[in-house]
């Protein structure tokens, strides 16, 4: 495999294992609203769990960069012993979304209008096939050994693919209506990109189609709603 493919690789499985999780979704959401940070008992109450999970949970964020850890003691707390705070860096906070997002906005700009000089068609269609590319190889990431690709309920592989997608900046989760499951991102992370140019957001169709692919088996995926169209979310149906 050459250098940069098993690099791109680590790349999705330090992501998909440190959001994978939808306990530990909620705990990194947890700390971005908490500028002193969160402790791990603090965690335990609030999703009621044991301190040790909570601890393994906010340890394996921390791994990521996504949080820091910091000893100090909690306001009027006297002369106790200092508890470990755990909190998002101010330059995660101080970016928009749920997530950290870090996206190229130049690359992506030259990318939209390359993708403009095309025929509409041949673009969306280039954009999804680059987002499935990616999100198979992100599958990659998110198949253990215990589990073959392909071999997930459709269900279970939609929620793999929302914690992925909230992992890459989206915000998203999986819910179903009217009996139509659907993934709903909440957050664009190409942000005013997708705005001036929405063929980019094949790009997360494709990407939804790459990954469930991998993870359940072929499906039809379709694009309901659109930020980049002046909708309030993104909703890809399946």
């Amino acid at each position: 495999m050459p250098a940069n493919s098993t690099s791109f690789t680590s790349t999705v499985s330090a992501i998909t294992d440190a959001f994978g999780d939808p306990t530990r979704r909620g705990i990194y959401l947890m700390a971005r609203e908490s500028a002193a940070g969160v402790t791990a008992a603090q965690v335990a109450d609030r999703f009621g769990v044991h301190p040790n999970v909570a601890r393994h949970h906010l340890d394996k964020l921390s791994a990521g960069g996504y949080l820091e850890v910091v000893i100090e003691r909690a306001e009027g707390a006297g002369a106790g012993r200092p508890s470990k705070h755990y909190r998002v860096p101010a330059e995660a906070r101080a970016q928009a979304g749920d997530v950290p997002v870090k996206s190229d906005d130049l690359v992506l700009s030259l990318l939209g209008r390359a993708l403009r000089l095309l025929p509409a068609a041949e673009a969306e269609l280039m954009a999804e096939e680059v987002g499935q590319e990616y999100g198979r190889a992100m599958a990659q990431g998110m198949t253990g050994a215990d589990l073959a690709a392909g071999q997930r309920s459709l269900r279970s592989a939609m929620q793999a693919v929302a914690d992925a997608l909230t992992a890459h900046g989206f915000a998203a989760h999986a819910d179903q209506r009217n009996n139509q499951l659907r993934i709903i991102n909440n957050h664009c992370p190409f942000g005013d990109v997708a705005i001036e140019h929405p063929v980019i957001c094949a790009v997360d169709r494709g990407m939804v189609r790459g990954m469930l692919g991998a993870l359940h088996g072929d499906a039809e995926v379709s694009t309901l709603q659109s930020l980049a169209q002046g909708d309030t979310f993104c909703a890809t149906s399946i």
